[in-house]
């Protein structure tokens, strides 16, 4: 692949991509989609993690991975709701934000929108007739901007949708030319909120029918002149499938019932769209009164997307975040990091987005009677790659269940039992809950899931009794018990590790090559029972364990140690 030319106004764009941190996975599924697979050498440097942040324009052209994000081979669209107004300031800053999206191959498709006037136009002509002129001003500030920042940008003033039955909304092929012509000429589209009523007059109507009319147009391919100009277009690096769905506000991302109010990271749509909309607080209406509708449009367009697709709803303060989003496809900061973390370090605030994502719907079942043992075996078995010995495993499990957590069809599942009940040591800290298994399939690694299982685990064990662990999934305890400390074991050259050690409150080196890991009770965390020396993350590697932590230590580990294999010895 050529050297890329990097232009000296380029630096910040340079800079955001080296700050989203990649991992390997993320690069490899960033280049799946708009490049084609690099050489071995470039992809053992793309998964290096990367060099401290360039001092030079030099120094980028070092690197491998920026290369090939710069010097996309394929476009793909993005829907885009601009959702003004917005000053001069503000939109240039969007703009450039949408330009270096256009440059790593994502090509905005845009629908301007306003919150200051009606989603539709009002019988009076007059009226009408001044919002068009505002929502056509926001076009060609849009477009204007946009050339500034060296991106071309193409006004669609053409009636895009159409008014059918019952005010449904749908986009024609012809309709759906004029977005296709500009994506596969490099340009934005920016489209007005318009469509042709039946007596083909234009009217102005929300921009979120739009949105939703167009995503359904952009994924289909059931008409076969859509699937001779798609095929067409393929041929030329172009694919009109929409792989994000983005939203530019001026509120920023879903406000949180588990987060007071600050916007949710991760939101899985199958599992939480009904609790979060049945639980919006209503001084949330006042501070983010488009939230819900905004939510709705996400969980509209994403339904007909591909199952990688996201959205992200994102505050105009935040444009560095489109473009980790766009490498990385995921929240700013884990969702299933500890809660506590992410509040002392401040890493969360008003203008954090929400990424979202349709996800798979949860269920916490209680008894064996309720699992499919087939399909958790192969779902066990794909994931650790190794044959289980089913007979022992699911012995033990009928007697020490506590409960599993199905995500899908088996996509992922936490597997808890109760351990030390048996155990000749009269202990205050036993029995103990103890995760025997998370598992998720290799399939699904890195859309979100191994995280909406992770904070259902949490939300049922070391965080119950919360404020904030009212998990809505099927079976589970709605948030109403007591939190119990969660303990398991990994194998010490585990490469899952260090992701547990950033979600677990400690770890301690057991006999066998284990680590055995635990969550304290949130109770506990937040009573301030630890020392002032203790940190998330494996803080504990440096600290002396002693006292009444020592104590429940020795209770745990021969416990822990004493659970035997669930698999067939390697041949």
């Amino acid at each position: 692949m050529d050297a890329v030319v990097i232009e000296a106004d380029d630096q910040d764009l340079i800079l955001s991509i080296l700050q989203a941190h990649p991992s390997a996975r993320d690069s490899r599924s960033y280049l799946s989609s708009f490049a084609p697979s690099p050489p071995p050498t470039s992809l053992t440097s793309s998964s290096k993690t990367p060099d401290p942040l360039p001092q030079s324009t030099a120094a980028t052209k070092a690197n491998p991975l920026v290369s090939d994000i710069l010097n996309p081979i394929l476009r793909r669209p993005a829907l885009v709701k601009i959702q003004g107004p917005f000053t001069d300031t503000q939109l240039n800053s969007i703009s450039r934000g949408m330009a270096y999206l256009q440059r790593m191959g994502l090509v905005p498709v845009i629908v301007i929108d306003r919150d200051d006037i009606p989603s539709s136009e009002p019988s009076d002509n007059v009226a009408a007739q001044k919002q068009r002129t505002l929502v056509m001003r926001d076009v060609e500030r849009v477009v204007h901007y946009l050339s500034r920042a060296r991106a071309g940008a193409r006004p669609v003033l053409s009636t895009v949708a159409r008014l059918g039955e019952k005010g449904g909304v749908y986009v024609e092929e012809e309709g759906l030319d004029h977005v296709r012509r500009a994506v596969d000429e490099g340009e934005i589209p920016v489209l007005l909120p318009v469509a042709l009523d039946e007596g083909c007059r234009s009217r102005r109507i929300s921009s979120d029918k739009v949105l939703i009319a167009l995503s359904e147009a952009m994924c289909s391919n059931t008409a076969s002149s859509s699937i001779n100009a798609n095929d067409a277009l393929h041929r030329r690096g172009i694919d009109l499938t929409p792989l994000r769905l983005l939203i530019i506000n001026r509120e920023g991302g879903v406000p949180s019932y588990a987060r007071s109010g600050l916007p949710h990271l991760l939101i899985n749509l199958s599992s939480e769209y009904e609790y979060i909309t049945s639980t919006f607080r209503p001084q949330w209406r006042h501070t983010h009164p488009t939230a819900l509708a905004n939510l709705s449009l996400v969980d509209a367009c994403l339904s007909f997307m591909p199952p990688n697709a996201s959205g992200l709803v994102v505050s105009h303060r935040s444009p560095a975040a489109l473009i980790a989003n766009l490498i990385t496809n995921k929240p700013a900061h884990s969702a299933s990091l500890p809660h506590a973390l992410l509040e002392s370090e401040e890493k969360l605030n008003r203008d954090t987005p929400t990424v979202l994502r349709k996800g798979l719907p949860v269920k916490v079942l209680r008894s064996m009677d309720q699992v499919d043992k087939g399909k958790l075996t192969a779902l066990l078995e794909s994931s650790f790659r190794r044959k289980l010995n089913e007979e022992a495993f699911y012995t033990r499990l009928e007697k020490d269940l506590d409960f599993v957590i199905v995500i899908g069809d088996y996509a992922g599942a936490a597997i808890t039992t109760i351990e030390g009940r048996d155990s000749s040591n009269p202990s205050a800290h036993l029995p103990i809950c103890y995760l025997d298994k998370f598992a998720v399939d290799p399939k699904h690694q890195g859309d979100g899931t191994v995280d909406f299982l992770w904070v259902s685990l949490r939300d049922e064990t070391y965080g119950l009794g919360t404020p904030d662990a009212s998990n809505p999934s099927e079976g589970s305890l709605r948030g109403i018990g007591k939190s119990r400390e969660l303990i398991w074991r990994s194998r010490g050259n585990n490469p899952v590790n260090k992701w547990y050690f950033e979600r677990s409150s400690g770890f301690v080196s057991a006999d066998g090559g284990w680590k055995v890991f635990w969550c304290d009770r949130e109770e506990r965390r937040r009573a301030g029972v630890e020392d002032d020396e203790r940190e998330f993350g494996g803080g504990w590697l440096s600290r002396i364990i002693e006292g009444e932590e020592k104590g429940r230590l020795m209770d745990w580990v021969p416990v822990v140690e004493s659970i035997p294999s669930a698999w067939h010895p390697v041949e």
